[in-house]
């Protein structure tokens, strides 16, 4: 099965979607299985026919006899999810950077994006997309329709919080900062980035540290580097996201492959 990740082409795109992801159906019928962690992107996918089985922490895609397209929508992911291909299929997935896809539909939380994004024309779109056999037509085709619906939102209040995430401001001193309480911050992130602000900031650490350069650093390092108070925080959060220690992580999964996103 092939795995093809492209970065949008039109400048305005690149701001607000951090990629396309392919996968090509062929001729070989290998299972293919992998753990995918916690992440802070929206994340939309759409497989042409297929039968898609999910439970608790592990989601089955196998192909299906029935022509259709079956779109997933991911939001919020707080634990590792085991994604288990029993047969190669053809897929599309985006990956929206956080707040980016509220350019493209209007929503008040993720049910109603959700909902937006299935009574729209997407899924028409989608569908062409799929059974487009070109890369380069397909890649078109999808700027093509997210710059026709694309909309320049009015949410500065939740970019500066956004922003403020990434610093060493607590959640008190962001609201102070900010002249709002607590209680608002996490309303912001709830209703923008789909999680409250503690449990946004633990992955966005977790993800920052997945993309350093952990060959040539300690952990002690990448906990100061990346806002955890120490090692043992960093250790804790870890296991909590991943279900095993920082270690046998690194020592089991290469953070430099091309295609990270997709396989952690």
């Amino acid at each position: 099965m092939k795995v093809t990740f492209y970065q949008p082409v039109h400048p305005v795109l690149k701001k607000y979607i951090e990629g396309y992801y392919f996968i090509e159906k062929d001729d070989d019928h290998q299972p293919v299985r992998y753990l995918t962690f916690p992440d802070n992107y929206c994340i939309v996918s759409a497989c042409q026919d297929v039968s898609v089985t999910q439970v608790k922490g592990r989601v089955e895609i196998s192909r299906s006899l029935s022509e259709n397209v079956v779109m997933d929508f991911v939001f919020r992911c707080t634990e590792p999810t085991e994604i288990f291909y029993k047969q190669s299929v053809n897929e599309v997935t985006l990956y929206f950077k956080p707040l980016g896809i509220y350019h493209f539909f209007d929503a008040d939380g993720s049910e109603a994006l959700e909902k937006n994004i299935q009574l729209s024309d997407f899924k028409e779109i989608i569908t062409a997309v799929l059974k487009e056999p070109n890369r380069s037509n397909q890649i078109e085709m999808l700027e093509h329709y997210w710059l026709s619906i694309f909309s320049q939102k009015d949410i500065k209040l939740a970019y500066t919080i956004l922003a403020d995430f990434e610093t060493e401001l607590s959640i008190e001193e962001i609201a102070a900062k900010n002249k709002i309480t607590r209680q608002y911050v996490n309303k912001v992130s709830k209703k923008y980035l789909f999680k409250p602000a503690s449990e946004f900031r633990k992955i966005q650490r977790f993800r920052n540290v997945l993309i350093s350069n952990k060959k040539s650093k300690s952990l002690t390092e990448l906990s100061y580097e990346h806002l955890f108070y120490d090692q043992s925080h960093l250790i804790k959060d870890f296991k909590e996201l991943t279900r095993i220690s920082p270690g046998k992580f690194f020592d089991n999964v290469d953070t430099e492959k091309n295609n990270i996103w997709f396989y952690i």
